[in-house]
């Protein structure tokens, strides 16, 4: 108690936490007009009729939920882990306020107005408003909130919003909308309503508003140093998250709202759609045309012209005669088949429809406020649209993919599930529909479309994500879907939906990726080369060149466009799209480590520079189309890539090699920094690797479905930190989870003599493809050492001209160690 006595001092004795901490000396010049009452994971605070509730749940998060008449909301949510919203963390009293989960909560006694600091003094959050109702639509009790915007403090998040990275001076909705959008477009299909403010010094907080109601985030757009938020209606109820970086901030948002499952590995190879190939015929014909081209592909993918009058769960069987051998025929190919099954139900009554008949019978169809089946015009014509707030309906949806299950399909695309209704000025349903919520954790209610309409694509993707689960319990399901919410990363992936085929599109592709996976959803993607629109040569080609680094790889375009295969430009165009394409491949056993990462971590596959390198945050370099892949490998793309002009990289502090050639890169310091001049050149992008990086490469494959043939190769980049990882398991069953994996750290440490290379011990039962393990050491100078593993010698080949090192070697399960050692004469 003494040692935590004395940290609490220091901590509120801290410059940041001084000019913010209320006393009891504020009484003297300010009128009290809050109370504090004590609980033991946190405190009420009592401002006339307002009662705020803050309870510390977790180290670095906190809970905070307000009731406007000292009423609190439904403790219930769609999009927070129970076992997360109901934790709670013991704290310790403070004059006005409480410490507790690593965090510092002090309240305003003249406002009740809170502040959250870090246990460094860092202040993340401030209120500089009591929270206020608003004018709001839809029949809610509208609020809004306010936070000091510090200067020098910037702000990501909210998923896929168009715009630069940094949110800072925008305003944004979140409603989920069906919007081809182009570059000032708001809003657009997925609300997640979840910020991460960042300090300079790479100081970062989370802001989750758990509230499904049409909502606004205005980030110093109406006053510059104010963050503004709040929606239509709904309880206010919010997170705050604690760094004390942005890796610590994603980490603890994926514990609230559950991290990305691990994929089906052939989910991360490259994917062939178009709206629509029109026959079976067709696809079987783009399928022959890859592997005759020896084009790397893992998915094929059917649009609505492949069902019976665009009814879902239907098959034209004039055009697709025989699915279940299609599906066959593509898999021996080794090609997967995903079919597209949009929510709207043809309203088909009496015809035989099975969907319509029994979800009429079973009563899972959305309805209008006076009781009447909702009817609303989309692909199939008059349709109707399940209640997915029921539990009951989530199990009747799930079990209608039974025959496409039985046809060998592999994964289904949720799309239209905003839900986007036609011939209406909202593009939706009617905000006065109700829904039934039946639902574990909820009380059972009824519900207007201005609550549910922001969760409904999410529990639409949750209803195929479980039904899936029930038909092939030991399978991954893969789902894409296009709208939904803040923890809808636990049931699909996602992509940007209906972009255009511009440069400017493909510019906006990456930070709304970035933002995407700082918001949960680490398996996202953008339609390649654009889906409205046709793209050039050269923008497809760059297109598919960055795409191969991202983590959804789907090459998309719509009817009335020119189709955009790899080979639809001419040989050279297609040459070095294939090189691209066959690059992702060899690097599939570092992706899928990266996978494994995400589905315990939360992290993404694709971040900015500053989650792993909080250094870059302070640069004056172009850096909203430069990520990295696992922290690890950085993509630099042009700052504008239709152009010829040089562009300066920044790279992050320490050392880097150049990806393609193996080689140490040799940067320039501009001040502080260490940058690279870039000259754009259509067959090239340039990637650097993080000295300290042991990378596992694989032989060349055309799909994930093949076995590769030869060993698997680790790249080692000598550096700092020096670490890999391996990570292998059957690619497609949930054995992963009973311990059916393998999953090995490998580190490297130069030596006064050499390089030592050790292999710890591995975990899981899983043995993997390879018997053989080549290990290139790049940035080798001089002739090959003496090589043992474990005290036997190895053979050991040295390169001059690439210098590097090659060192084969056999796998290896339990702990082992190869040693290099140069010749005296060498060292």
């Amino acid at each position: 108690m003494i040692r935590q006595a004395l940290l609490l001092s220091a901590l509120l004795a801290s410059p940041a936490l001084s000019a913010v901490r209320p006393t009891n000396l504020q009484s003297s010049v300010l009128p009290i007009r809050s109370r504090v009452v004590m609980r033991p994971d946190g405190m009420d605070v009592w401002s006339g009729r307002r009662l705020t509730r803050v309870t510390a749940l977790a180290v670095g998060a906190i809970r905070v939920r307000i009731g406007l008449e000292g009423q609190l909301g439904e403790d219930a949510s769609w999009a927070v882990l129970p076992e997360a919203r109901q934790a709670t963390a013991p704290v310790t009293p403070l004059t006005w306020g409480f410490a507790g989960a690593g965090l510092v909560v002090t309240v305003d006694p003249a406002t009740g107005g809170l502040t959250v600091a870090d246990t460094a003094g860092h202040v993340l959050l401030k209120d500089i408003d009591a929270p206020a109702r608003r004018t709001a639509t839809g029949g809610g009790a509208g609020f809004q909130l306010a936070k000091a915007m510090p200067a020098n403090w910037r702000y990501f998040g909210l998923g896929d919003k168009t715009g630069p990275l940094d949110r800072r001076g925008g305003s944004f909705v979140t409603w989920n909308s069906d919007s081809p959008f182009q570059e000032t477009t708001d809003p657009l299909y997925k609300s997640i309503p979840f910020v991460i403010p960042v300090g300079p010094d790479g100081t970062a907080a989370g802001l989750f508003l758990d509230n499904s109601w049409r909502g606004f985030f205005d980030f110093g757009k109406g006053q510059s140093d104010t963050l503004r938020f709040g929606a239509d209606g709904g309880p206010i109820d919010y997170y705050v998250l604690a760094g004390p970086t942005v890796k610590d901030v994603v980490q603890r948002y994926a514990r609230l709202t559950g991290p990305s499952p691990l994929p089906p590995l052939w989910a991360l190879g490259f994917q062939q759609s178009r709206w629509s190939y029109m026959s079976a015929d067709e696809v079987r014909g783009i399928a022959q045309h890859y592997r005759q081209d020896h084009i790397p592909l893992d998915a094929l993918w059917l649009d609505i012209d492949y069902q019976d009058r665009n009814r879902p769960f239907t098959v034209n069987t004039k055009t697709f005669p025989d699915m279940a051998g299609l599906v066959s025929d593509l898999k021996q190919q080794g090609i997967r088949t995903v079919a597209i099954t949009d929510l709207h139900i043809a309203f088909a009554p009496n015809q035989g429809y099975a969907p319509y008949d029994t979800g009429f019978v079973g009563d899972h169809f959305v309805k209008k406020a006076d009781g009447v089946l909702y009817v609303g015009p989309v692909w199939p014509g008059p349709a109707v649209f399940p209640d997915f707030t029921r539990a009951s309906t989530r199990d009747w949806w799930g079990g209608l993919y039974k025959d496409f299950v039985a046809d060998g399909i592999a994964g289904f695309w949720n799309d239209m599930n905003e839900p986007a209704v036609f011939n209406t000025p909202s593009k939706t349903m009617p905000l006065s529909n109700l829904h039934r919520i039946e639902e574990p954790g909820f009380a059972t209610r009824t519900a207007t479309h201005a609550e549910i309409h922001n969760i409904f694509g999410m529990e639409n993707s949750r209803a195929t994500h479980d039904g899936l689960l029930k038909l092939r319990p030991d399978e991954r399901p893969f789902v894409l879907t296009r709208a939904s919410f803040a923890g809808g990363q636990r049931y699909a992936a996602t992509w940007t939906g209906d972009n255009s085929s511009t440069w400017n599109q493909l510019r906006m592709t990456v930070p709304m990726l970035l933002n995407l996976g700082m918001s949960g959803f680490a398996w996202s993607g953008a339609d390649v080369g654009g889906f409205l629109g046709t793209p050039s040569a050269d923008l497809l080609t760059r297109w598919i060149e960055i795409g191969a680094f991202q983590p959804i790889f789907r090459d998309h375009s719509a009817k009335d466009t020119a189709y955009q295969e790899p080979w639809v430009h001419g040989p050279v165009h297609e040459a070095i799209r294939r090189r691209f394409i066959e690059e992702r491949y060899r690097l599939m056993p570092y992706f899928y480590a990266v996978a494994d990462e995400t589905a315990r971590t939360g992290l993404p596959m694709m971040r900015p520079v500053f989650m792993d390198y909080p250094d870059a945050l302070d640069t004056d370099c172009p850096s909203d189309m430069v990520f990295t892949v696992g922290g690890k490998l950085l993509v630099a793309p042009p700052p504008q890539p239709e152009s010829p002009g040089w562009y300066d990289v920044c790279l992050p502090k320490g050392g880097w090699f150049d990806y393609w050639t193996g080689k140490p890169a040799t940067p320039r310091m501009r001040g502080t920094r260490q940058v690279v001049q870039e000259k754009p050149a259509l067959d090239q992008l340039p990637v650097y690797v993080r000295a300290g990086t042991i990378l596992p490469r694989q032989p060349l494959v055309q799909s994930t479905m093949e076995t590769p043939i030869g060993a698997l190769e680790l790249a080692v980049y000598p550096g700092d930190g020096c670490a890999g990882t391996l990570y292998a398991d059957d690619g497609h069953s949930l054995g992963y989870q009973r311990g059916a994996y393998l999953r090995q750290t490998v580190r490297c440490s130069v030596t006064p003599t050499g390089l030592e290379l050790r292999f710890d011990k591995r975990d899981g039962s899983y043995k993997p493809w390879w018997h053989d393990i080549d290990v290139v050491i790049h940035g080798w100078n001089g002739p090959a050492p003496t090589a043992t593993l474990d005290d036997k010698p190895v053979p050991a080949t040295a390169d001059a001209t690439a210098a590097t090192l090659t060192v084969r070697i056999p796998d290896r399960r339990d702990i082992s160690l190869l040693r290099l050692v140069r010749t005296a004469s060498d060292h």
